[in-house]
């Protein structure tokens, strides 16, 4: 048996293997069956902490619910910090991932900050498929023209900014948009409103995940295109379908910090033979 915890980030959920001392043989199938609410233990993304490397406590690998490795999460990054803290009573642990480095510090309150590095805007870093105007341009969706901006936070994001985000359609555009060709690795897709110079309110499309409750990474990009089109000052917060994230867009260096909880659900164990059967 191998032991787990679950864990979310505003709903945001994950099943967390440490896999520092021994190894974990995961792939994309026992990924994918571990993620299953019905069969599995149920989950967005499946984690697994290994031994860090160079000047990071850690290594982070992330495995979205269709089986998917994946660079970037900082909803995780934050839980797995959590763990990290408690375990080495620290309030500063760094985070190796696919996506970049992530330094995560105690907020207080239970609430932890993740600084998410610099965005990338370059159109062939998202990666878009070809050149285009990365704060704002035209995206052809089954006939469709919808004016999008593109941001990489260490993985991909599609921003579009509505009227209403509640009643987005983003069961049914989400997933067109994450399988568009413009995106040669697919992407995350938010849709976000405006309600102040201080508030936004987002949902989410996580790419091989689905309609998430909360989505880190992706609200840090919706925070940079709101910024870049003048639509909000450099500190916001973003609501989510499960709470509330801060967002600070720092000015010395172009960081991302993002604040919020991170809870521990319960701990488990699961026979990898069994539940990939």
């Amino acid at each position: 048996m191998t032991p787990f915890l679950k864990m979310h980030g505003l709903g945001n959920d994950f099943v967390v293997f440490d896999a520092r001392k021994q190894g974990l043989a995961l792939d994309a199938t026992a990924a994918r069956a571990i993620a299953d609410r019905r069969r599995g233990v149920g989950c967005d993304q499946v984690i697994v902490i290994e031994q860090g490397v160079n000047d990071a406590d850690v290594v982070m690998r992330i495995f979205n619910g269709d089986g998917g490795e994946v660079e970037s999460c900082g909803n995780a990054a934050r839980c797995v910090a959590r763990l990290l803290m408690e375990e080495k009573d620290h309030d500063t642990v760094r985070i190796d991932t696919l996506g970049g480095l992530l330094i995560c510090t105690d907020a207080g309150n239970g609430m932890i900050t993740v600084d998410m590095g610099a965005p990338n805007l370059m159109w062939d870093k998202v990666p878009l498929a070809r050149p285009a105007d990365t704060n704002r341009f035209a995206l052809n969706v089954d006939g469709e023209s919808l004016m999008v901006s593109a941001v990489s936070v260490g993985n991909p994001h599609c921003v579009l900014f509505v009227d209403d985000a509640d009643a987005a359609p983003v069961a049914s555009l989400g997933p067109r948009i994450e399988t568009h060709p413009m995106f040669p690795k697919r992407t995350n897709v938010e849709f976000a409103s405006v309600r102040d110079r201080a508030h936004l309110r987002m949902r989410v499309w996580e790419r091989g995940a689905g309609i998430t409750q909360a989505c880190g990474s992706g609200t840090c990009a919706v925070a940079v295109a709101a910024h870049r089109r003048g639509l909000i000052d450099a500190k916001v917060e973003v609501a989510l379908d499960g709470g509330v994230l801060a967002i600070e867009l720092r000015e010395s260096d172009g960081h991302i910090l993002m604040t919020g909880p991170a809870t521990l659900s319960f701990r488990g164990e699961i026979d990898f033979a069994g539940i990939s059967a």
